[in-house]
């Protein structure tokens, strides 16, 4: 019976067709309309990840198709063979003279002593023998520590510093780093780690003119570098990142504090022992600098074996490795030389004081006071035993100085008798020892003694009067100071 028209369902009836809609349309219809481009946040974060992409893409393209066809051939490493410089000895065997461009002795790794390598290794590269020639993990903990605000930290492995030094420039550009990366991926597969780390270490500036660990012990430390400690090792292992700033001649307290350094990395890294690390720590170091790196100074032969040479060959002696061996003799020489320079400061020290040798002004702040005094010991260098100093104080009785490795000297008694004249109050101001001043000093047997450079000249000679050949030869006061041969 059909209902009419105008009659409603019942109230139950109306309920049970609401009740009959499933769960899922009821919510459709309750629940907030959402829009269509999803969370903001998410559409970000694709949207970035989509530009990653893009970026990696174009820089992989750029890498394999542009980069990696133009890479240079890696033939000067797998045939390494640098130039080498003339090196002049007494006829036993000792150094006494190097000249060249690049002051360099090329030694197998072998000959490495281990704690110059891991001295190395700690500071540049401690990852070398694990990673293939990037390191990512590196490349991670350096972004860390930039981010955290700390020091600026560099990622470049061992091979990326062979790939730039032999290969490319030092600009920073996106597009050196590409061919820096695609170079060291190349010197790896080519190249064992040892011959790696054996070129690096012959081939890095090390300041002073010296390329190469062993010039650099020989030069800054007067050694052969399988006589260096560990201390010494951490030193020279400074100076690759920055050999100027770092350079233990000119900037002896910036170069300690890196040396302590990396100590400290190499007991942490267990490359030495902490007994080990306690002694490197202690340990007095001994700087030369060039001019002073040969422990048998025979300035004037091995400048006239230079000479003769040029004459004949030109300037293809300073590259070739010539080695020339002459009549000198290591103890002949070492006795001439203490001798005249023995009899030269005994006459001088006879003689009346003649004065500083230039003033400075000593700012009040710390910091710029301590800059003022290492800039004129440098202009004012150690000639062997003549140390160079600025006085700090002077007293009637008392003086003291500073010198060059930042050891303060004091000076009193017979240390003070040469400047007794000059401590008066009537002496002529060039000559007056004030604070400022730049003197010399002179350590007799232990004790330090005011001193001066000698206005005297002298010579030596001594000769096998059998076969005539020159077994020592001395031809001035200080080759450094006047070359002319007397």
């Amino acid at each position: 019976m059909a209902l009419p028209p105008n009659d409603k369902l019942p109230p139950n009836r109306r309920f049970n067709r609401q009740s009959d809609r499933r769960p899922s349309q009821q919510r459709a219809e309750h629940s907030p309309s959402k829009k269509t481009g999803g969370n903001p946040l998410i559409k970000a974060l694709l949207i970035i990840c989509m530009l990653f992409a893009v970026v990696f893409t174009l820089l992989m393209g750029y890498a394999f198709l542009i980069a990696k066809p133009n890479l240079p051939k890696i033939s000067a490493l797998v045939d390494y063979n640098p130039k080498s410089p003339l090196r002049i000895y007494t006829a036993d065997k000792v150094l006494i003279g190097e000249f060249g461009e690049e002051r360099r002795k090329v030694i197998p790794l072998s000959e490495i002593p281990i704690s110059m390598r891991n001295a190395v290794l700690a500071i540049e590269d401690d990852r070398f023998y694990s990673h293939g020639g990037v390191d990512y993990v590196g490349i991670l903990r350096a972004a860390l520590t930039n981010l955290r605000g700390n020091l600026s930290q560099g990622a470049s492995t061992i091979t990326m510093q062979v790939a730039r030094n032999f290969f490319l420039s030092n600009e920073k550009t996106f597009s050196r780093k590409i061919y820096e990366v695609l170079l060291s991926w190349e010197i790896e597969s080519q190249l064992s780690k040892d011959k790696i780390l054996e070129i690096y270490m012959n081939q890095i500036f090390l300041g002073q003119r010296a390329y190469g660990f062993s010039s650099a012990a020989q030069i800054y430390f007067g050694k052969d570098i399988k006589d260096i400690s560990i201390a010494e090792a951490a030193m020279l292992a400074g100076l690759p990142k920055a050999p100027s700033a770092y350079n233990p001649v000119s900037n002896f307290r910036r170069a300690k504090i890196r040396q302590e350094y990396i100590l400290q990395r190499m007991r942490d890294l267990s490359y030495i022992t902490p007994e080990q690390y306690q002694n490197a720590m202690a340990e007095e170091l001994h700087i030369r600098g060039l001019g002073n790196e040969f422990s048998t100074r025979a300035d004037f032969p091995a400048e006239m074996v230079r000479q003769l040479l040029f004459t004949q060959y030109g300037e293809a002696i300073y590259s070739q490795g010539i080695d020339v061996y002459t009549t000198i003799l290591k103890a002949d020489q070492d006795a001439a030389y203490r001798a005249v320079r023995r009899g030269i400061f005994d006459y001088d020290l006879r003689h009346a004081y003649r004065g500083p040798e230039g003033f400075i002004d000593l700012p009040e702040d710390s910091v710029k006071r301590q800059r003022a005094i290492d800039e004129a010991l440098l202009a004012y260098p150690q000639l062997d035993d003549l140390q160079s100093g600025v006085v700090l104080n002077v007293k009637p009785k008392e003086m003291q100085v500073m010198i060059a490795t930042g050891d303060l000297i004091t000076l009193k008694g017979e240390g003070m008798k040469l400047a007794n004249a000059s401590l008066t109050d009537s002496t002529q101001p060039k000559k007056r020892l004030r604070p400022g001043a730049i003197v010399r000093l002179l350590s007799d047997g232990g004790v330090w003694k005011l001193a001066q450079l000698p206005q005297v000249e002298a010579a030596f000679v001594s000769m096998n009067a059998d076969t005539g050949a020159i077994l020592s030869l001395v031809g001035g006061f200080d080759f450094r100071r006047n070359q002319f041969n007397h």
